[in-house]
């Protein structure tokens, strides 16, 4: 049976918002894949999509690049996660 979550959210890029705005610090994308058990690639692909839409940055750092929660990202985890727990 699916999650009631899930009928409302595409369940891994809302589990990417949430996660990065639990420790509030940029991330690697490899621990981010990790944390919401997809492919290093499929996270990227949801990554680029959030960039996209203005939700996430990237900092380069040398040949890693971190992701961090812009202030429009940091607001939509907010309510995702407020969500999340209503459903629960």
């Amino acid at each position: 049976m699916k999650d009631n979550f899930d009928i409302f959210f595409r369940r891994k890029p809302a589990l990417m918002l949430v996660a990065l705005r639990k420790l509030s610090k940029a991330r690697y994308g490899s621990v981010l894949a990790k944390e919401v058990d997809c492919t290093y690639s499929h996270a990227v692909k949801i990554l680029q999509t959030l960039e996209q839409l203005g939700l996430v940055s990237f900092e380069k750092k040398g040949r890693i690049k971190l992701i961090k929660l812009t202030k429009k990202g940091q607001e939509v985890a907010e309510n995702i996660d407020s969500i999340r727990r209503q459903l629960m």
